[in-house]
């Protein structure tokens, strides 16, 4: 293999890997004096030249003129008569410097220093993507979608890096194929079986955090500030933000005229439900805020326990709890109490409450066939036995049953 080609070909492999040249040429010099210690024992009195845009490279091999017959070492010695065939005016005692070519060598040793060489600057490669990643953490990346797992999806970044979004850290309605741009926020970086492993992630708080800045100038210029945000991907989501300037809303700037900075955030998020709420230190408050958009009559703070009694009409119960009790459960994350839910005491007991007021727990096509058979109120379903409603309704048995449920849980 000819010297020049296998240097071309190291530079070529330096330019792909956006590797600098002081670095390459660094890791060559290493990889020759490797293959000169070798060959012949010692590598300190060789001198590599390197010249990565001419794609050469020249080594340079420096002995004494001894006395003939005192060789004592024939890599740092050389004996007068073989000395003066090179030169006819050398002497004992001076240095002679001979040029050793990489054909000395042979074939098998530079085939040898070349795998040694493209693995050394693998190894580098790694080294940069991970540090290069580990200092982008919690930083907003697009990628293409180069290959969907059941379990996870491989992430091409614009430099052909590899990344992993996860299943688990994916939004539970997102749907990616082959060549699919996306967007992730870098969850964290790790090595393993000594290559970088970056997780995406799309369901972390941190990622809304990231489209708030890229969406709403005052957060990006720290004229608002995120002081909380608790998620539940895909669902619901509860921000609390607060402002130093007095001039600033900063409810209203998050969501922007008729909410056009938050509608590109909810789209974004496969439409999550986001509630932004005004910060405040006082936790009463900051409960009545996390629960909207539920309406409070009454609420008792344990703030030893960190627990909250909060008391509100009939009506207003299933929206403080949310579908799937999600609203309460953020609320909770939120402000860090254990939130419980009461009826007003002021109510009467035989308050009814309107199946519409269901709509975060109930699909409203299933509150509309409970229409259709004369049922407006949630007593009117409970006064009706499960049978007789399967027989009336056009559902199945076990979604009644679940709506049942449901409504009883609003009486107790």
């Amino acid at each position: 293999m000819d010297h020049a080609v296998l240097i071309e070909s190291f530079s070529e492999f330096k330019d792909s890997k956006n590797i600098d040249r002081a670095t390459l040429m660094s890791i060559m010099e290493d990889v020759f004096r490797a293959m000169v210690r070798k060959k012949y024992g010692e590598g300190n009195n060789v001198d590599v030249v390197i010249n990565t845009e001419k794609g050469d490279v020249e080594m340079y091999r420096n002995r004494t003129i001894v006395e003939d017959g005192m060789v004592e070492d024939e890599n740092t010695q050389i004996a007068l008569s073989d000395a003066l065939k090179i030169e006819s005016d050398f002497e004992v005692g001076e240095d002679v410097t001979e040029q050793i070519h990489l054909e000395d060598f042979g074939r098998r040793a530079v085939l040898s220093a070349r795998q040694n060489l493209v693995a050394r600057i693998m190894e580098l490669e790694k080294e940069s993507i991970y540090q290069k990643y580990k200092d982008r953490v919690g930083e907003i990346i697009t990628g293409e979608v180069y290959q969907a797992w059941k379990k996870e999806i491989l992430v091409i970044d614009d430099e052909g890096n590899e990344l992993i979004l996860p299943k688990s850290e994916q939004i539970p309605a997102d749907f990616f194929k082959k060549g699919d741009t996306i967007r992730a926020v870098v969850l964290r970086v790790e090595m393993q079986g000594g290559s970088p492993r970056i997780i995406l992630s799309r369901t972390a708080p941190v990622y809304l955090e990231r489209l708030f800045e890229l969406e709403v100038p005052e957060v990006f210029d720290g004229l608002i500030t995120i002081k909380n945000i608790v998620r539940e991907p895909g669902e619901r989501a509860k921000v609390a933000v607060e402002s130093y300037d007095d001039r600033i809303d900063p409810v209203g700037a998050c969501v922007g005229m008729k909410g056009s900075r938050i509608h590109g955030i909810v789209r974004e998020l496969r439409n999550e439900n986001i509630d932004v709420i005004n910060y405040t230190t006082n936790i009463s408050l900051y409960i009545q805020r996390a629960l909207s958009p539920a309406k409070i009559t009454e609420i008792k703070i344990d703030e030893e326990n960190k627990k909250a009694a909060v008391y509100m009409k009939s009506d207003q119960v299933s929206l403080a709890i949310g579908k799937g009790g999600n609203n309460i459960k953020l609320a909770g994350k939120l402000t860090g109490y254990e939130i419980d839910v009461y009826r007003d005491s002021d109510v009467e007991d035989d308050e009814d409450v309107d199946l519409d007021e269901f709509t975060d727990e109930i699909e409203p096509w299933i509150i509309e066939e409970f229409k259709k058979i004369g049922c407006d109120t949630a007593k009117d379903v409970l006064a009706i036995p499960v049978d007789e409603l399967v027989t009336r309704a056009d559902l199945e048995e076990e979604t009644i049953k679940e709506v049942v449920r449901i409504l009883k849980e609003e009486f107790e």
